[in-house]
């Protein structure tokens, strides 16, 4: 029993740190800026919300690979939300774990999602059709 269940632990590990920092396409969330308190000014065309909790330590791996994205990327904004402080955005993203990164477009839809720390060049190659519309 103790063996099954040691096993069960490294499956379920491996499966979770493989799903670690991999896009996924838009949920369909809507309503990005309004979740996140915020309006886009009219040189931002990107959002990217993340979903962190007090204790994590890979959300603070994630807001400064973020920020140093956002600091050499014109038109993305990043914006961090503590999830103790509003559990409802987490609730309405269906964000389960932390770090959570939602992109959502100017118009509030999402874009992508990203739990765990994001590898940059796939965050900028899912980001750029979006950055390089007219």
């Amino acid at each position: 029993m103790l063996v099954g269940t040691l096993v069960l632990a490294t499956v379920v590990g491996i499966v979770l740190r493989s799903r670690d920092g991999r896009m996924r396409g838009g949920g369909g969330a809507s309503g990005g800026w309004a979740l996140a308190g915020s309006a886009p000014a009219s040189d931002e065309r990107v959002l990217l919300l993340q979903l962190s909790s007090p204790v994590c330590t890979p959300c603070r791996q994630t807001a400064g690979v973020l920020g140093e994205l956002t600091a050499r990327t014109p038109g993305v904004v990043h914006l961090e939300i503590d999830v103790a402080d509003r559990p409802d955005v987490a609730r309405e993203l269906g964000v389960m774990r932390t770090p959570t990164v939602v992109a959502f477009d100017r118009s509030g839809a999402e874009l992508t999602r990203v739990s765990g720390v994001p590898r940059v060049a796939d965050l900028e190659a899912v980001l750029a059709p979006e950055l390089n519309r007219p």
